[in-house]
């Protein structure tokens, strides 16, 4: 018996043309959105890849951004087989996020921040359990300074610090990164642990130095790839990295928790991780399991990267631009020296008496734009939304970007 008597080719190429019209009509429905969807403009996504072949994943923000030129505040875009809505522009912005915040509080599925926090802790979470996390920790920072005038002091010793070391150099060129990540980290450290450390610390060193890596590769090409299409997960290093970080943390914050466990009195709580500590083990009648030690990792990695990374990349972004802008340095530096003179250091209530300050401060986070890709949020019921219409769901997302918000849809490209 022939080859071909087997698998006839007229038969078998007719399937696969069949196959790949069916495919091509599921896209252009989709794309439509269906009935009184009413969905937002956009360009045409291409089965299978939507618009991949119109965006730089290298530099997505700026596609998008690039895009919004042509279709306006509200458009969709499909990043590979996941639909998009962008919304860009202030008013349109703050119509979402603030005028109408309920709505767009929920967190999408995010492959690789799922994979990252297991959708517990306080920054990819949403619902009743992260409304429940987000109460009891803005609580217990409070009780532990934060907001304060403790926790001004806890900075101004932090600076002082740091100021001695920067003048050790007598001059000399020093890498600032580690330095300036390692102060600002100190401060939440301080709270976290109720301690701080030796900017030199190995331990120390090593967290800091995981959660970069972390931070740099979540927002590569290839991650964003992966996010489109979570099957080829194996293929892509990066992932693979930012898990094996996570775990290192996870690791070093439980040695953490071992030792807190050792001291830990309920009349005597000196820190965060022991008040988080005593929470699980108060809610959890005394047994510790391995979902509660998952939560209280994931809320205590949340806590360090936010109390870490975005503000010392924001320092280390002032002191490259007032390299560059002496004049403006030198404009900044005046108004210190009439305001708060020598021998102390700035405090909240010297912000109203220093404008031009206040205003390059917001000026190099504007400029900086240190997270162009922000976290992303979901709509938490159906919402009509100037003309237009997004669904419910963890699928239809909320993305901060470079002052756009994109909102990759629940509904499929091809």
């Amino acid at each position: 018996m022939s080859a071909s008597s087997i698998c006839p080719t007229d038969y078998t190429l007719g399937l696969l043309a069949l196959t790949l019209l069916l495919v091509l009509l599921a896209s252009l429905a989709r794309r439509k959105g269906g009935v009184g969807d009413n969905l937002p403009p956009g360009p045409s996504p291409l089965p299978l890849i939507g618009n991949l072949h119109q965006l730089d994943l290298k530099r997505l923000h700026w596609s998008l951004m690039q895009l919004s030129e042509k279709y306006g505040s509200v458009f969709s875009v499909a990043i590979g087989p996941q639909k998009a809505v962008v919304l860009a522009g202030y008013d349109t912005v703050k119509d979402a996020i603030v005028d109408h915040a309920d709505q767009f509080a929920g967190r999408p599925h995010i492959p690789i921040f799922d994979d990252y926090s297991f959708r517990s802790g306080i920054t990819f979470n949403d619902g009743k359990q992260w409304q429940d996390t987000r109460k009891f920790v803005m609580s217990r920072l409070r009780d532990f300074g934060m907001g304060k005038k403790s926790f001004e002091d806890k900075i101004a010793e932090e600076v002082n610090l740091l100021v001695n070391i920067l003048e050790s150099y007598k001059g000399q060129p020093f890498e600032t990164a580690h330095i300036v990540n390692s102060a600002v980290s100190n401060i939440i450290c301080s709270i976290i642990f109720g301690q701080r450390f030796d900017y030199e610390d190995e331990l120390f060193i090593s967290l800091t130095t995981l959660m970069d890596e972390i931070t740099r590769l979540a927002g590569t090409a290839p991650i964003h790839l992966y996010n489109s299409y979570p099957f080829l997960g194996f293929l892509i290093p990066g992932r693979r990295k930012i898990i094996e970080n996570r775990d290192k943390m996870h690791a070093i914050f439980n040695d953490f928790f071992k030792a807190a466990k050792e001291t830990l009195s309920e009349n005597s709580i000196h820190s965060f991780s022991e008040a988080l500590i005593m929470k699980y083990q108060q809610e959890s009648r005394g047994q510790d399991s391995e979902l509660e030690k998952r939560d209280m990792l994931v809320t205590i990695t949340d806590l360090f990267a936010g109390g870490t990374e975005t503000t010392s990349t924001t320092v280390c972004w002032g002191l490259l631009l007032m390299m560059k802008y002496p004049e403006i340095q030198q404009n900044v530096q005046e108004e210190i020296d009439q305001v708060i003179g020598a021998g102390r250091c700035p405090r909240v209530e010297d912000r109203k008496r220093m404008p031009y300050t206040d205003a390059v401060i917001h000026e190099i986070q504007r400029f900086a734009n240190i997270l162009p890709l922000n976290l992303p949020h979901s709509t938490t019921v159906d919402v009509h939304f100037r003309g237009y219409f997004i669904p419910k769901g963890r699928k239809s997302a909320i993305v901060t970007l470079s002052g756009l918000y994109v909102i990759p849809g629940s509904w499929q490209c091809g």
